[in-house]
């Protein structure tokens, strides 16, 4: 039986109208042709999945045969974006796994809460210097915080973004400088559209040429093909000086994320799981996973709280209440008592998905939903589109945190696997928890101490740009107003 989907355009398939609309367009598709239905990026045929059931069919029952990431053409042959555990198979992909997990368990977390705090303290510092008719970039301070975070805790490095911007007579760190510029190009170049490389859109069009093409190409100068290889080198040098450092000190006592992976590498087959390519490539992951996501949800739940009063005054009660004070929680009030504020961080996550795809393929032949697929099939799991569907979640466009109220009766209809915006089953994200006790804590140190009204000088509607993740076109501008507690 065929799966249906919507007619393709010659060669480019559905990329022009993934392009024009976004991931926003599979709802439209999900509508007319159902929970699993056809879709081309390119020449490249996939299976959209859009059914929370059918998603646990995939990413839990029949796990051992979809348990791979599908490769995707900007990051076919970059070997510091495919050594990572993102998508790195099989048996190498559990053993790393299994090696880092401890990382991010809720005993580990409590102890970056030190951390954490710092460089929120940083973010309030930024926003405490600016006049109260004066424009805060806030998505841009929202990203700084996260690279200076994921900077501790995973490289043990202090990149100080936010303290650099807070003290104007504190010296620009080049090598800083030049390193998260280098970040932000490789990003960059992991867009998958048809204004990527040549050799990208080459692999979305005729994906056997991809690999040879970019091989010429990356040793022609003006190309993009040439500028993602040598800013790609350039990163490795710069996290290769950074493991160098980390080798010639003693890790023993560091519980950063880097010192856990050099630590393990001495220990047993570790240097044949985390050969060197494989740490630079672990390490880097941390940055590029650990850092637009956070930052994103963050400055997208701070928005949407902003233009909602009621939901903002009940935020504000809950915080206050609990603190009593204090500028912070303890780990231990963080998981047990802010059940608002964990309502008001799942309805921003829900309403807008930071990561509306996720991907896998079939290491066999494997049935899903009464089709029948082919070994090598690319499945990607529509999770944006899951999020806005109304028969689990209704009045889908309306912000309302109380869906997610335990005691409510949408909240006990819905289904379990509705609401996955950090995937699910084994291959679920890493590092959730560490994500959530990030928001949670700068949501509640914003908050015990200022509210937040949009810039007039905010677009409107909000605009999002397509790419790795979800990012904001125009950013986010808010005007922040003390408290008087």
């Amino acid at each position: 039986m065929k799966i249906p989907g919507p007619p393709t355009t010659f060669l480019v398939g559905h990329l022009p109208l993934l392009a024009k609309y976004g991931p926003d367009v599979l709802r439209v598709f999900a509508k007319e042709y159902g929970p699993i239905f056809r879709f081309h990026i390119g020449r490249q045929p996939l299976v959209i999945v859009s059914d929370p059931e059918l998603c646990r069919e995939v990413g839990i029952k029949k796990f051992k045969d979809i348990k791979n990431r599908s490769i995707r053409s900007p990051t076919s042959g970059s070997p510091i974006h495919e050594q990572g555990l993102f998508l790195t198979r099989d048996s190498r992909w559990s053993s790393m796994r299994n090696t880092i997990i401890s990382l991010y368990q809720p005993s580990h977390l409590a102890t970056l809460f030190p951390i954490m705090q710092s460089h929120i303290n940083s973010l309030l510092d930024n926003i405490s210097s600016t006049k109260q008719d004066e424009d805060i970039p806030f998505s841009d301070l929202a990203i700084k915080m996260a690279i200076d975070i994921i900077g501790e805790t995973a490289f043990g490095v202090q990149f100080n973004l936010l303290k650099e911007l807070s003290n104007e007579h504190q010296i620009k760190d080049d090598n800083v400088t030049g390193f998260l510029k280098l970040h932000s190009d490789s990003i960059e170049s992991l867009k998958m559209d048809l204004n990527s490389s040549f050799s990208t859109i080459l692999g979305l069009l005729v994906p056997i040429l991809q690999s040879p093409c970019r091989e010429i190409l990356k040793r022609v100068p003006g190309t993009a093909d040439y500028r993602m290889y040598h800013t790609n080198q350039k990163l490795c040098e710069k996290i290769d000086a950074i493991i160098e450092k980390r080798l010639k000190e003693k890790t023993e006592d560091c519980n950063d994320f880097l010192a856990v992976v050099l630590n393990a590498r001495e220990s047993g087959s570790g240097k044949k799981l985390f050969s060197y390519d494989y740490v630079r490539a672990l390490t880097y992951e941390q940055l590029l996973a650990g850092t637009k996501t956070s930052a994103f949800t963050l400055a997208m739940t701070v928005y949407l709280v902003s233009e909602h009063p009621e939901v903002e005054k009940k935020l504000i009660e809950e915080i206050d209440s609990v603190l009593n004070g204090d500028v912070f929680p303890t780990a231990d009030d963080l998981q047990c008592k802010f059940p608002y504020l964990d309502q008001v961080v799942k309805e921003s996550m829900r309403f807008c998905v930071v990561s509306p795809l996720v991907a896998r393929d079939t290491s066999k032949q494997v049935e899903i939903g009464g089709y029948l697929l082919p070994k090598g099939t690319w499945v990607w799991l529509a999770l944006g589109v899951l999020a806005k569907d109304p028969k689990q979640f209704p009045e889908p466009d309306v912000f309302r945190p109380e869906r997610f109220n335990p005691n409510c009766d949408e909240e006990k209809k819905r289904h379990p696997y509705a609401h996955i915006p950090f995937g699910l089953g084994p291959r679920a994200c890493i590092g959730q928890k560490f994500a959530i006790q990030e928001v949670k804590l700068a949501i509640i140190r914003l908050y015990s101490t200022y509210i937040f009204r949009h810039s007039p000088k905010m677009r409107s509607p909000l605009e999002l740009e397509y790419g790795l993740v979800l990012g904001f076109k125009h950013g986010i501008k808010l005007r922040a107003m003390k408290r008087h507690v």
